[in-house]
């Protein structure tokens, strides 16, 4: 099993239930943005430099990998810093202008060329997906559930175009639109816009490939969520990594958030509602 690694506890995650699995666990990540020390977790490791296409190919051949996945997040603006090598540099050639998601797929699609079978990391570990519901104590109040329904179709669409998976609202108003920079920034910015009360919505985007770039989040998320005074986080259920659950609801009870996980069609419910 070869894993491609990026940042944060995934990784990890994804190799330990692998060997549980009794495969044997190849890791590759990248200078600048995977932690060494995931060495530990796995049979063999190798570090390359965003971009190395042709390397990331031979290690995982060289170690008899058939399987893929990818498990952690790279760091949208560090990712402008590549070094690609002749085959990544003529896929980067072929999709100049286009969005993450365009490329992502051209990546997979290199990689099963190679005879590679390329999986969701997820399936690995299912008890991270988030289940459907209201995950805190406390419930979201009559002006945050406008405030979704209002952002849902908003967030949608800021994934159809491949702009990002996270918007921020307040009282019907946009406040921040997910750029490159991620997901957390982009609540710090809304923070400090919409003052205390805003709502976060976290999607995944509509036709993503689910085998790379789920959303995700945990204790860091809730923190900054709980910084800047949120409300409410709206997510959708099943196709959102929730890591540190326990302890992240924890922190989200101690700050009155509410979280609330809801299905894809959760605006056609609301349609069809009398």
């Amino acid at each position: 099993m070869g894993i491609i690694a990026g940042r944060g506890q995934f990784p990890a995650l994804v190799a330990r239930e692998a060997r549980r699995a009794g495969l044997r666990v190849a890791i590759c990540g990248f200078h600048g943005h995977t932690d060494p020390s995931l060495a530990e977790a796995c049979d063999a490791f190798s570090l390359i430099h965003l971009g190395q296409f042709g390397r990331l190919s031979e290690f995982f051949h060289g170690q008899g990998a058939s399987r893929l996945c990818f498990a952690g997040a790279i760091d949208k603006p560090r990712a402008l810093d590549l070094r690609p090598d002749l085959r990544a540099a003529r896929v980067l050639f072929r999709l100049r202008g286009k969005g993450d998601d365009a490329l992502l797929r051209a990546v997979i699609e290199e990689l099963e060329s190679d005879g590679f079978k390329v999986m969701q990391a997820a399936e690995l570990v299912p008890g991270l997906r988030a289940p459907e519901g209201v995950l805190t104590r406390r419930q979201p109040g009559d002006e945050e559930w406008d405030d979704i329904r209002f952002g849902w179709p908003v967030a949608r669409t800021m994934g159809r175009l491949d702009i990002g998976q996270c918007i921020v609202v307040k009282r019907g108003i946009v406040m921040a639109v997910e750029g490159p920079e991620g997901t957390d920034a982009a609540l710090r910015r809304g923070g400090e816009l919409g003052g205390a009360g805003c709502v976060a919505i976290k999607l995944v985007k509509p036709g993503q490939d689910e085998r790379i770039d789920l959303p995700a989040l945990g204790t860091g998320t809730i923190g900054v969520l709980a910084e800047y005074g949120y409300s409410c986080l709206a997510l959708q259920a099943h196709k959102t990594l929730f890591f540190d659950r326990d302890e992240s609801l924890a922190l989200a009870e101690r700050h009155g958030i509410a979280i609330v996980a809801l299905p894809e069609d959760f605006m056609a419910a609301e349609a069809a509602r009398p």
